[in-house]
């Protein structure tokens, strides 16, 4: 079982950064992959970024690649996402996510989910 609680989401004008944390707790936090999705008004919830165990790979969507950025500390049970360049289209609520590993790229490889935090870009 693992515990998940976003934060660092706000209000941010276009071409401005955030950075978005989330904390695991529970236990076996390094043998899960995370990652990070986007839900906004109307629309269905959408992959952004994701992480392997080791942190040694990443994925993107190709709506944010070149401007964030997944990491993790498996020391700190913590994954952040460094956005910036932000576009009012990024606007969303942003959930952490974290699963075996399988299938990274959609919500259906991850298991266990955070309340999300909402980001607002501001044009």
């Amino acid at each position: 079982q693992v515990q998940l609680v976003e934060s660092g989401g706000g209000l941010v004008q276009a071409g401005g950064s955030l950075r978005l944390s989330c904390a695991a707790s529970g236990r076996s936090f390094s043998t899960y992959a995370m990652g990070w999705f986007r839900q906004a008004p109307g629309k269905e919830r959408e992959f952004v970024a994701a992480i392997r165990r080791t942190g040694g790979i990443t994925y993107y969507a190709d709506s944010v690649k070149g401007r964030f950025t997944i990491s993790r500390d498996n020391a700190k049970n913590m994954v952040y996402l460094q956005m910036n360049s932000l576009k009012p289209e990024d606007t969303a609520v942003y959930y952490c996510a974290a699963g075996p590993g399988i299938l990274v790229l959609h919500e259906n490889g991850y298991s266990y989910w955070g309340q999300g935090t909402q980001v607002t870009v501001s044009s």
